[in-house]
């Protein structure tokens, strides 16, 4: 088994819904902000947070939320981090996502071409997103 290393915690509030259901599928967009803390980053999720779902039924639910962090890094430095979290629901219900990230942060560059993956574990009002290295 390989060891994980927790690089950044994600705490998200929902703060909005919207979704529709037709013949052949639904979808639904849940808006969010929150916090984020680790790997040398501490920081906010800016104001225009989005997790869009989607299922064919019959078929699997896909997942893919946007979001950028705004704050410091490990030097003070003020940066930004990009977050496209994209994820399955697995047959236990359980969530694992592959994110997509970009920051204009030299002090956390390594991001960009780590191999992340994600877990998302719920809470009252929200989930909070642990990314792995």
């Amino acid at each position: 088994m390989c060891e994980k290393n927790e690089v950044l915690t994600v705490d998200v509030n929902i703060t909005g819904f919207e979704e529709v259901k037709g013949k052949k599928g639904e979808a639904c967009m849940i808006l969010f902000d929150g916090t984020a803390e680790g790997s040398g980053f501490k920081g906010i999720i800016g104001p225009s947070g989005a997790d869009t779902q989607k299922q064919d039924y019959g078929k699997e639910r896909f997942l893919s939320a946007r979001y950028i962090l705004k704050g410091t890094d490990a030097e003070g430095k003020e940066c930004r981090i990009f977050i496209e979290n994209n994820g399955s629901f697995e047959a236990d219900g359980e969530i694992t996502t592959h994110p997509i990230i970009y920051t204009n942060s030299e002090n956390l560059a390594w991001l960009e071409t780590a191999e992340i993956f994600g877990k998302i574990e719920g809470k009252e009002g929200g989930v909070i997103i642990h990314l792995y290295k």
